[in-house]
């Protein structure tokens, strides 16, 4: 609430960004970070941002005492993925781009702080700008419910309509010989209601009266009932077992009960990526390498197309599974690396006719590629953060074919290798000289990278193919 444009902001770790900034500097030397823009384009992958060389070195609080810089950008506006400005610091100007810009509202992920400057908060922000109203969304009963009211609302108007003519007629002819047939009435008491010479007025005094008696057709107290009746049903679906999610430890959240009623009766499902329906899970179970499957595992599409043909792999499946517990027994099983095949594990495809191709597949699984390695301190594992779950099962798969990739900065990545020769694991650097990122037009990613021995590799990986 208190940013104000031209601010220095410190974000850490797994913190949200409070206003659109301009990456200075982070916790990293070459001066990246790693966002998740979950909130503002339903991605999960992270976004790689680096800043100005310029600014790189400010990584104390004390650095930014004497900074001056100006930075001229665009006006607000809603494009997420475009940005034009320049920064001006020490009377040089450097190009800004969608590089340098965190949104607010996205996550900073496996870094641990980022210093920024703020460009735009409040309204003017990317996020806000897209914002737009949240839609009415109303139950099918609340809707029924509606029509019924408006139903009984022209009942009610249309009885105080036909009494209120009536009442005028009789009003009007309640005089004979001078006297008023309705003395019972007392209408020597009222000035208008009961008079005959002003039967209009007293019609219309009528049909208000007849409104407000014959009001209790309209079921008002329905809409409280069930509105506490949905509240309750809400508070039953947080508290529901059945719905609980283990692994991420998450119970289901009612976060609106005004639609409770319509669980269960969805006919219609429109999706615009198979995505958006699945846990997005990727495991590594088969490979080919030279032209030889390597693999054991069956996956989940095999096994129901061989169901439904009766095939016998259908029948086969139990006698894989009984192998793949006893594999199991033997070793822990590791988040998306699901394969099994002793031809080329624990280092037996140096055995195979064509091993330097295993060898080159293998390390291309551990170089072309834009993850993070995070070692646990406390059981000395490596963990990988990518930018989508199938990119971290090929590095996974990597570490656990021998070839384990370890570190990684701007100018390296570094990997320890099953050595063929010495039977033992060596270590590896290749200096990395270009990333090209996946597209959609390219359907691949590459690096480009200079080995030990001074040649340059194009490492291609993509388009169902991996390319050396």
């Amino acid at each position: 609430m208190d940013l104000k444009v031209g601010d220095i902001v410190k974000v850490e770790k797994d913190e949200f960004f409070p206003a659109d900034l301009i990456l200075l500097s982070s916790s990293y030397e070459e001066a990246i970070c790693y966002v998740e823009t979950m909130n503002l384009d339903g991605e999960t992958n992270l976004k790689l941002k680096q800043a100005l060389e310029a600014t790189s070195s400010l990584h104390e609080d004390s650095s930014f005492q004497n900074f001056k810089a100006v930075i001229r950008c665009e006006d607000p506006n809603a494009n997420l993925y475009s940005f034009v400005g320049s920064l001006e610091f020490r009377k040089e100007q450097y190009p800004l781009s969608p590089q340098q810009l965190l949104l607010r509202d996205s996550k900073l992920r496996n870094t641990d702080y980022i210093f920024g400057a703020v460009i735009f908060t409040g309204h003017d922000t990317k996020v806000i700008q897209n914002s737009t109203e949240p839609p009415s969304k109303r139950s099918k009963i609340e809707r029924r419910m509606d029509k019924i009211v408006y139903v009984l609302f022209a009942l009610l108007v249309l009885l105080s309509v036909i009494g209120s003519i009536f009442f005028g007629i009789a009003t009007r002819e309640d005089l004979e010989n001078g006297k008023m047939t309705r003395w019972y009435l007392r209408p020597d008491e009222t000035t208008i209601y009961y008079e005959p010479e002003r039967a209009t007025v007293a019609a219309i005094l009528q049909f208000l009266t007849a409104l407000m008696l014959y009001s209790y057709l309209i079921p008002i107290s329905l809409y409280v009932s069930i509105e506490v009746v949905k509240v309750l049903q809400s508070i039953f679906i947080n508290q529901d077992l059945h719905m609980y999610y283990e692994e991420a430890d998450k119970p289901a959240r009612a976060r609106t009960s005004n639609l409770n009623e319509e669980l269960g009766q969805v006919d219609t499902i429109l999706s615009d990526k198979t995505g958006t329906l699945t846990c997005n899970s990727m495991e590594f179970i088969k490979c080919s390498v030279a032209g030889t499957s390597y693999g054991r595992g069956i996956t989940e599409v095999e096994k129901a197309l061989a169901w439904r043909k009766g095939s016998p792999l259908a029948q086969d499946v139990t006698e894989e599974e009984g192998q793949g517990e006893e594999f199991k027994k033997e070793k822990p099983s590791v988040k998306g690396f699901n394969f099994v095949d002793e031809r080329i594990m624990n280092g037996n495809w140096i055995k195979e006719p064509r091993a330097d191709v295993i060898q080159k597949f293998l390390r291309l699984l551990a170089v072309c590629h834009t993850a993070i390695p995070e070692v646990d301190e406390e059981t000395g594992r490596t963990s990988y953060e990518a930018e989508s779950p199938d990119e971290a099962a090929f590095v996974v798969a990597a570490r656990e074919l021998g070839f384990e990739f370890y570190e990684r900065t701007q100018t390296s990545i570094s990997f320890y290798e099953f050595d063929p020769l010495s039977g033992k694991k060596v270590e590896r650097s290749y200096n990395l000289l270009n990333i090209l990122e996946f597209s959609s037009s390219r359907k691949r990613m590459s690096v480009i990278v200079r080995n030990d021995e001074g040649k340059l590799l194009l490492l291609c990986k993509g388009a169902d193919r991996f390319v050396i």
